[in-house]
């Protein structure tokens, strides 16, 4: 089943396969998110004018086709500028330019105080909670009602459908936005994701330095043994494009990571068909099909009711085998 509802989001990367698939499905997406020049995002940060310049040009393409602009100023951390008035007035001039050019229509923050800016100086902007914001109940939500118009669902919480009502009535009863992130292949609860994300916001200061370790991510090392990769689908939270479709009423949207994904083609065409043949890591962001060559997860194999069976199982993976006898079920190595 497909979604038929205009409720993508789609991470922007300089890649044509990629904006002839938004353009394929323009009836579908909603949004594109994207970052802009020297500004920290949850994936750095637009390397050289070359780039610049194409991220214009294809955002002034997908705005006069009508689709929606959404700024990312979700970088884990803005070290000594965080706070300064010199950064807020960058802020207030590029978000007062991208208005004029493109016709923003929300931010996505990690910072309150970006958000509190956004608020008091672009009230007609909604203003968005980031994913790696970790925003998984009420009371959380509660404690930004001021602040943001809508919130990204933790994604550890993807695959449980109580907690996704329970978010959702309250969203509805503050007149809040809810959006999900579908197709993310961090590991659930990472204890390395916030130095991670730090490590991110600062790649333009690190490359400089002579560096002593390179940090891929904690998942990476983990899914190099045999036996923790048996477990990805009970540890991971990504949605398959055929059960996405009982995620729909819940959700004001759905983001698609597609801003480092190989072929982020293929990801919107997945989801937007509602229907993969291939190796469901190729999916995910990051991907893991790398740790796992030259096996695969073949989702045609997976059994009709995956989503149905984790989305209401309550994560009591101590009492249930269900995730690593579909581990088992699904793999298949490639031939030499």
């Amino acid at each position: 089943m497909s979604v038929t509802q205009k409720k993508f989001l789609i991470g922007w990367q300089p890649d044509e396969r990629l904006a002839d698939a938004v353009f394929r499905h323009a009836d579908m997406v909603a949004e594109i998110y994207f970052p802009w020049e020297h500004f920290p995002s949850g994936r750095g940060v637009v390397r050289g004018r070359d780039v610049q310049r194409r991220l214009e040009l294809d955002l002034s393409r997908f705005a006069d086709a009508g689709l929606g602009m959404n700024l990312l100023l979700n970088g884990n951390c803005y070290g000594r500028h965080a706070l300064s008035r010199v950064f807020f007035q960058d802020v207030g001039d590029t978000v007062t330019q991208l208005l004029e050019r493109v016709g923003l229509r929300s931010v996505t923050t990690t910072s309150p105080l970006i958000a509190k800016f956004l608020k008091r100086n672009f009230p007609t902007l909604e203003v968005r909670a980031s994913v790696n914001m970790e925003i998984g109940n009420p009371t959380a939500m509660a404690y930004l009602t001021e602040l943001f118009d809508g919130f990204y669902l933790k994604r550890e919480f993807n695959r449980d459908f109580d907690r996704i009502r329970e978010v959702r009535k309250w969203c509805d009863e503050q007149g809040k936005k809810l959006y999900l992130l579908a197709n993310s292949g961090c590991l659930n609860f990472c204890p390395a994701r916030a130095f991670h994300d730090n490590l991110v916001a600062h790649e333009h200061e690190i490359v400089a330095m002579d560096n002593a370790f390179a940090f891929r991510g904690l998942c990476h090392e983990f899914l190099s043994h045999a036996e923790n990769r048996r477990k990805i689908l009970q540890i991971t939270n990504f949605i398959r494009p055929e059960d996405l479709a009982a995620y729909v009423p819940f959700f004001d949207g759905i983001k698609l990571a597609t801003r480092t994904n190989r072929n982020p083609a293929a990801v919107v065409e997945a989801y937007a068909t509602g229907h993969f043949s291939g190796n469901v890591l190729d999916l995910t962001e990051p991907a893991h099909s790398g740790s796992f060559y030259p096996l695969i997860l073949d989702n045609t194999r997976f059994p009709e009711d995956f989503g149905n069976r984790t989305g209401h199982c309550g994560g009591k993976c101590v009492d249930c085998d269900f995730c690593e006898t579909t581990f088992s079920t699904v793999s298949v190595f490639l031939e030499e």
